[in-house]
């Protein structure tokens, strides 16, 4: 018996005996002398703001204590007592997994090709799909969209059309329209609106689920009416463009599937539930990140595919494939750093199911769940353009400041303040330099927000559940929608088809003659063209009607309109300078009224 089992052994209340009176005394003299040898080894805290900054002594690791903690362990006892083998457990969660899949892939085959009645392909449209190529696409007198009538496509849409909207703006008559659902005209609709958002404003399709239809083009057509049906306000226009369109509801002869994004929504939920109840390990992250990628690559947010094209299936797949590997390493990098340290050791299933991975899928459906947030994209001119959108972006920066110093708080409590601060200063770093590069513009992506944040959530808190989920879900779907897009793009990839911010041509007062024997005739003239422009382009009714260069007439040169004798109707015209090959920013339109008089 050890001398310290003899110590505790007798009671305090007896005589000892002089050898273990001595024997006690060294003893206490040898603990003694290991506590302040103890002391002596241990370094000294410093008393500056850097030891405040190191949080409390001891530190005081964050792990969440269950609600109901006899309710959380229910699944896990019930695959217990189901199945007591461990082999047994990893195979049925297996075989949830192929079950899965299986039918996941059988309602993805509503994407394989079609034909219709008349044994033609049923085409596939991108809700943001046109007849008519935007930023002149179609040439000059839209020699590159034929034909204008006498044809006609039946046509499936995807759901949620009726939210896509124009992010830069597109010229219709006088008005500029932007951050809104692109649909000209009311039953007959102007050439270059989108095709499903007409088709949901004709109530061929639902916004909901999507749909098929015929479209029919319809040749040259004046006096687009607007009006507002099934949630969409389209545009009124009151002059004549060379290319419009109608619909038929003629579906016979091919069956038209609408999207089953409820049922998948329904089935990958409820697979991504069962592994988060029935599954303790923190390695289960790594199915369900697959699940949730799948979910938006096919369903929820697919990426845009070919233009008209039979089937999507075949470009959606192998985006996925393109993107499911990078993303998965990246993935394999975040549970080792984030979600390892919150999962390990989380004995309340029920409260990760609903925090973790509740928070997981608003994120990655965060175009259903985030819609109503007027910020499209994160960059000073949207910013600047939409409407709300200033607004927005404060109320999110202070949620967010209140969400940082609750979580400052915690990494103060576990000891690892001043890590974390290094590392995110390290990250500001990183932010300043791109700012400071010359020629590129730094673009904040919500993927690169999640990866940024998700550091910030490596810890077992109820807090850090919710907001670890959202970040993994928005790093999801930024990913499988748009692929690592560069946080560095140059002035004209952030563009698009945006404007320049350019000079605009000075018009003469054009001469108008409404006494020639064919009908009016307008005349325009420039006086010159600055150094370094091209050419001069011209577009009437939004149609792009003449396009000249400096080596050939537009240095002094006019340009004439004629209108017949029948034609008793506004029409809009805007110049633009050309440059490199490259039309830059119309002018405002001037107008040309139906009587013959010219109003700038």
């Amino acid at each position: 018996m050890s001398l310290i089992n003899q110590y505790h052994y007798f009671p305090r209340s007896r005589a000892l005996p002089p050898e273990h009176e001595e024997a006690q005394l060294l003893l206490r003299e040898e603990l003694g002398f290991e506590d302040n040898d103890l002391a002596k080894q241990q370094p000294k805290r410093p008393t500056n703001f850097l030891g405040f900054l190191s949080g409390p002594q001891p530190p005081r690791p964050q792990k969440i204590k269950p609600f109901f903690p006899s309710l959380q362990e229910s699944p896990a006892r019930l695959l217990e007592w189901l199945l007591p083998r461990r082999e047994h457990q990893s195979f049925a969660l297996n075989a949830v997994l192929v079950v899965w899949l299986l039918l996941f892939v059988s309602l993805l085959t509503t994407e394989l090709p079609t034909v219709d009645g008349d044994s033609k392909y049923v085409v596939n449209l991108d809700c943001a799909d046109s007849l008519w190529k935007r930023k002149n696409g179609c040439g000059v007198d839209g020699v590159n969209c034929h034909p204008f009538s006498n044809s006609s496509f039946a046509f499936r849409c995807p759901s949620k059309c009726a939210d896509v909207q124009l992010l830069n703006p597109h010229a219709v008559g006088a008005y500029d329209a932007n951050y809104r659902p692109l649909v000209i005209g009311t039953e007959t609709y102007r050439g270059d609106s989108f095709v499903c958002g007409s088709a949901i404003h004709a109530g061929i399709v639902g916004n909901r689920n999507g749909g098929c239809g015929r479209v029919n083009l319809v040749g040259e057509y004046g006096d687009f009416a607007g009006t507002r049906r099934h949630g969409i306000q389209s545009i009124p226009f009151d002059s004549n463009f060379p290319l419009s369109f109608n619909f038929t509801q003629n579906t016979q002869g091919f069956k038209c599937s609408s999207e089953p994004r409820s049922v998948l929504l329904f089935v990958s939920l409820m697979v991504t539930v069962i592994l988060s109840l029935f599954s303790t390990k923190s390695k289960i992250f790594f199915p369900i990140f697959v699940i949730m990628f799948a979910h938006v690559s096919f369903v929820s947010d697919p990426p845009q595919a070919s233009y008209q094209n039979t089937t999507v299936l075949s470009d959606h797949l192998s985006m996925f494939a393109k993107r499911l590997l990078p993303a998965f390493f990246v993935a394999v990098i975040i549970w080792m750093t984030v979600v390892k340290r919150t999962l390990s050791g989380l004995n309340a299933p029920i409260e990760k199911t609903i925090l973790w991975l509740g928070g997981f899928w608003i994120g990655a459906l965060s175009n259903y769940t985030f819609e109503w947030i007027p910020i499209s994209r994160l960059t000073a001119h949207d910013l600047e353009q939409q409407p709300g959108a200033k607004l927005a972006l404060a109320v999110i920066i202070g949620t967010l400041s209140v969400i940082v110093v609750g979580q400052v708080c915690y990494f103060w409590l576990e000891g690892r303040l001043l890590k974390y601060l290094g590392l995110y200063g390290l990250f500001v770093l990183a932010i300043m330099v791109c700012l400071a590069i010359p020629g590129v513009n730094l673009r904040i992506h919500h993927y690169i927000i999640g990866l940024l944040l998700l550091p910030g959530t490596s810890m077992q808190t109820r807090p850090s559940l919710l907001y670890q989920g959202i970040l993994l879900g928005l790093f999801v779907n930024g990913i499988a929608r748009w692929d690592f897009d560069s946080i560095l793009q140059t002035t004209a990839a952030l563009r698009g088809d945006g404007k320049f911010n350019s000079v605009v041509p000075a018009i003469i007062e054009p001469i108008i003659n409404s006494s020639t024997t064919e009908g009016l005739l307008a005349s325009f003239s420039w006086k010159f063209l600055p150094n370094g422009i091209d050419g001069i382009s011209v577009l009437v009714n939004d149609v792009e009607r003449y396009r000249a260069f400096s080596d050939e007439k537009a240095g002094g040169g006019t340009f004439e309109w004629k209108r017949p004798l029948d034609v008793a109707m506004n029409e809009y015209f805007r110049f633009a300078f050309i440059k490199s090959g490259r039309t830059l920013d119309y002018s405002k339109a001037g107008l040309l009224l139906s009587n013959g008089t010219w109003t700038a």
